[in-house]
């Protein structure tokens, strides 16, 4: 059942905004970045090697990479470039902003994913999920205007509008992998959309950070950052799985995976100190209630 990987899904992904939160604290955005999308390929090499020199090894397995064209190599770039962008806005937000009001932020991309499942590919909702979808939006919504206490501006805050930017891209994404999965296999697209990202990003790198790095942020290694790579490369395996399934939606597993926000919220609480945590429960708890219908719904 494709669900339940969503909503486990969801869970690595809150951890994986927790190791990005520990590793920017303090440190330069960009090779941060740089370094979660090498380790990301570092770690997906072995699946490439196996699969283009020595692939009886492996053909009968779930990890066996089948060739695709160029015309597919093409599109994958393009999903490269998309994700690409909503991470660079994501990483900058995240940095600046506390981990409870950026990432339930984030956590209202389905908003977006929800209208363009239902324009794009005629997706429909029954009762349950339709009321667990408005009931944890609304709840998102209000958790984001916690932040007003805390001296955050929406309106004029930069890296709000970075996060903002993170969301439109990151819809868009979601709505492209829905695309993508009709043609070409999950494995490729989680593999070669990495590789693409690590040659653009090198060239971000190379061309706008290493020239003035004396002048910004200094970098500095933390052993955190590994971490990124692997609940991120984790999340996404689960999240393409239950993308891959016939009749999953969407719209429904673009929000199930932004519940990750419960994990982030438990570390921004105890491991971050963050303001606030009395009024921002409250409307966590209408999340976890609105995950709950939507698992209702799909059984």
């Amino acid at each position: 059942m494709w669900i339940i990987p969503a909503f486990v899904s969801a869970t690595l992904l809150g951890l994986y905004d927790i190791f990005k939160k520990i590793s920017l604290s303090g440190n330069a955005v960009l090779p941060v970045l740089f370094l979660n999308i090498l380790f990301c390929c570092l770690f997906l090499s072995p699946i490439v090697i196996l699969s283009c020199f020595f692939p009886d090894t492996i053909r009968n397995t779930s990890f066996f990479l089948p060739s695709i064209c160029p015309a597919d190599h093409a599109l994958l770039l393009l999903k490269a470039v998309i994700v690409l962008s909503s991470w660079i806005f994501a990483y900058f937000a995240i940095k600046h902003l506390p981990l409870t009001i950026a990432s339930p932020i984030k956590a209202t991309q389905p908003v977006l994913t929800l209208t363009g499942a239902v324009c794009i590919f005629g997706e429909r909702l029954n009762y349950w999920q339709w009321s667990g979808i408005s009931l944890a939006l609304v709840s998102l919504y209000l958790l984001s205007w916690s932040g007003k206490k805390e001296g955050i501006r929406f309106h004029r805050n930069k890296w709000i509008l970075f996060m903002a930017l993170a969301v439109v891209s990151g819809a868009l994404s979601g709505l492209y992998d829905k695309f993508l999965l009709t043609r070409i296999d999950r494995l490729n697209v989680q593999i070669w959309f990495n590789f693409y990202q690590l040659l653009l990003m090198g060239g971000i790198v190379l061309a706008i950070w290493y020239p003035g790095r004396e002048h910004t942020t200094p970098f500095r290694w933390k052993w955190s950052i590994p971490f990124i790579s692997i609940f991120l490369l984790l999340a996404d395996f689960v999240y393409f799985y239950a993308l891959s399934h016939a009749g999953s939606m969407i719209s429904v597993i673009s929000l199930v995976r932004r519940s990750g926000v419960v994990v982030t919220f438990i570390a921004g609480a105890i491991l971050f100190r963050e303001k606030n945590l009395k009024t921002k429960f409250i409307d966590l708890l209408l999340v976890i209630i609105g995950m709950l219908l939507i698992y209702k719904g799909t059984k």
